[in-house]
């Protein structure tokens, strides 16, 4: 098998395929989070604290204009990100689990009995039909 048709089979797995759309469908939520955490939330938070914005929040190291700075501001926006998308994939996840259990509770249904059970029923059915039973 060459390295090619062995690559092809690879990424045409399902698990693959099913991970990269979860990878891009990750990205766009993790955009659509920030813009969420940057332009709504963080300026509600920066109202409440008295007009702080988080971002320009910063420990300045020395003295002067050149003097290198600790931008904790942005560490503080990009927890609360983070534990948003933690939270919503908690519960995208927690649902899931619930469809699974409740799909796993319903009963399976009965198997279908072996050949030979079936052929003597029929063969009993026709002796009785026929008086012989």
């Amino acid at each position: 098998m060459g390295m090619m048709s062995e690559f092809k089979a690879f990424a045409m797995r399902g698990n693959v395929v099913d991970m990269a759309v979860g990878v891009v469908i990750g990205g766009a939520f993790g955009a659509i989070v920030a813009a969420l955490v940057s332009d709504v939330i963080m300026p509600v938070v920066g109202a409440a604290t008295g007009g702080v914005n988080f971002k320009d929040m910063a420990l300045t190291l020395g003295e002067g204009e050149k003097a290198p700075k600790i931008g904790y501001g942005s560490v503080i926006d990009a927890i609360i990100k983070f534990v948003i998308v933690a939270f919503v994939l908690f519960m995208v996840i927690k649902a899931m689990n619930s469809a699974k259990k409740k799909e796993e509770a319903k009963p399976a249904a009965p198997a279908a009995p072996p050949a030979q059970e079936v052929l003597l029923a029929e063969i009993r059915d026709l002796l009785k039909k026929q008086g012989k039973a």
